[in-house]
């Protein structure tokens, strides 16, 4: 068992309540696991699978299955416990649970001595329809077989595909989407729609127009500065971000990717402890895209910082719970972050942000730091902090 600094367990034996198994709450929950023999550990999810989102767009490529770990393979592995269920997560009711030490989940009552809250961030949406795909589609189908299959149940050539949203997660499935066309011969067009006048623009300067460039390349169309308002059954319907009129273009499917939703986010202290009515609740923590640490480490809506903040959290449950009771503060920078263009190419940024690394170089630290997820999942921790 690894060794924490200044944690000195108490004889009880730790009741730990997990709601959500995305990177936070996993990576809390392996952390807890690698310092702790005496716990235990409830993880409450409404899926039945671990799906490592991040990694969806490569399953234009590879089966959907190599992105998902079921629960129950964590529970063989490491002796948790799994409930499949869905918590409505109220500020009113964290302050309950705090007083009670305690949830309700259907007929079952959850004792508990510390909760942590890493139930992830809702995805904005738009209406839904035969042709309009999103990211919740992608966890339940490959990429591969959604396209195919609508490809195959239009029969036609020439059709339009279009890609709306020019962050990361839409780029990649861009340039995954274009190469599952090529390797197929399939002639469908495929164009990006993006409010913004650039792609990529939470990132540094660089990152768009190596981007745009390879679009060119490929013969990607790309409107920017355009708002997606509907697909209708054989064209998009779009306005002029700066004009404010609205026009239609050819498309036969829209794949949306329209980031996150952030007005609601719980508040947190440095240390992970939950923030309500100014209050801290000293056994409630939170871990992930549904929370935001007043402190100097990154809120920003990643994996990475995900991971960080679910391992910190797990730490400070554990000090808490000791005798002396030293929590550490939040302080995690991003050391990076790579958006993959295919499978044969990508842009990202490593230590600082004007430190631009793009193709092969970019694609290994991408690697890299996806395996080092992976060893986590398997119960080996390498990362330093």
């Amino acid at each position: 068992m690894a060794f924490l600094p200044f944690y000195i367990p108490r004889h009880k034996r730790l009741k730990i309540v997990i709601i959500g198994g995305g990177y936070a709450g996993i990576a809390a929950f392996t952390t807890l696991l690698h310092y702790a023999q005496h716990i235990d550990i409830t993880i409450v999810d409404p899926k039945d699978q671990h799906i490592k989102i991040t990694h969806l767009h490569e399953t234009f490529r590879y089966p959907l299955s190599d992105v998902m770990v079921p629960y129950t393979d964590l529970v063989a592995r490491f002796g948790c416990r799994y409930i499949r269920s869905k918590l409505i997560l109220k500020e009113h009711i964290f302050q309950q649970w705090q007083n009670n030490k305690c949830i309700f989940l259907d007929d079952e009552v959850l004792p508990f001595d510390y909760l942590l809250i890493a139930s992830g961030c809702e995805k904005q949406e738009l209406g839904q329809s035969e042709n309009i795909l999103n990211l919740q589609d992608f966890m339940v189908a490959a990429g591969s077989d959604l396209l195919t299959s609508h490809i195959v149940k239009h029969d036609k050539s020439e059709l339009f595909i279009s890609v709306v949203g020019g962050g990361a997660t839409g780029i990649q499935f861009l340039f995954e989407i274009k190469q599952f066309l090529r390797r197929h011969k399939i002639t469908n067009k495929l164009r990006l729609i993006n409010s913004g006048s650039q792609v990529l623009e939470q990132f540094p300067k660089g990152f768009d127009s190596y981007v745009q460039s390879r679009m060119r390349d490929l013969n990607i169309d790309f409107y920017p500065n355009t708002y997606y308002c509907e697909q209708q059954a054989d064209k998009i319907l779009l306005k002029d971000k700066l004009t404010e009129k609205q026009f239609n273009l050819p498309s036969s499917l829209s794949l949306l990717f329209l980031g996150k939703k952030t007005e609601k986010l719980f508040n947190a202290n440095a240390f992970g402890q939950v923030i309500v009515d100014e209050k801290t609740l000293p056994n409630i923590f939170i871990a992930g895209d549904c929370s935001y640490y007043h402190s100097l480490g990154s809120n920003t809506l990643t994996a990475q910082s995900a991971v960080r903040k679910g391992k910190l959290a797990a730490r400070n449950i554990l000090h808490h719970s000791s005798i002396l009771k030293l929590l550490e503060p939040y302080i995690h920078r991003e050391l990076g972050y790579v958006v993959s263009l295919g499978s044969t190419d990508a842009v990202g940024w490593l230590v600082s942000e004007g430190n631009v690394v793009t193709g092969i170089p970019a694609l290994a630290i991408k690697e890299l730091v996806e395996a080092q997820y992976d060893l986590l999942l398997m119960g080996i921790d390498t990362y330093l902090v």
